[in-house]
């Protein structure tokens, strides 16, 4: 299966180091709570697209909440 999973536009884009981390640990998480792979996935986008809105790395991690919202935003 082949799906396309568009990145969510979160607002301005501010620095992007860390946004891969932002989307593998999402994804991973989503994953493990049992959403298939292209909600997964999606959860994984939302989570980098939130990330790069922001300086650092660390600091850069959206929480659940931020990840939530976004999602429920785009529906």
């Amino acid at each position: 299966m082949t799906a396309h999973v568009p990145a969510f536009d979160a607002g301005p884009v501010v620095e992007t180091t860390g946004a891969g981390d932002a989307f593998t640990g999402a994804l991973a998480i989503a994953v493990a709570e049992g959403l298939d792979l292209v909600a997964a996935t999606r959860f994984g986008c939302a989570a980098a697209g939130i990330s790069v809105t922001r300086h650092g790395t660390a600091r850069s991690m959206p929480t659940r909440a931020e990840v939530d919202a976004l999602l429920g935003d785009a529906t």
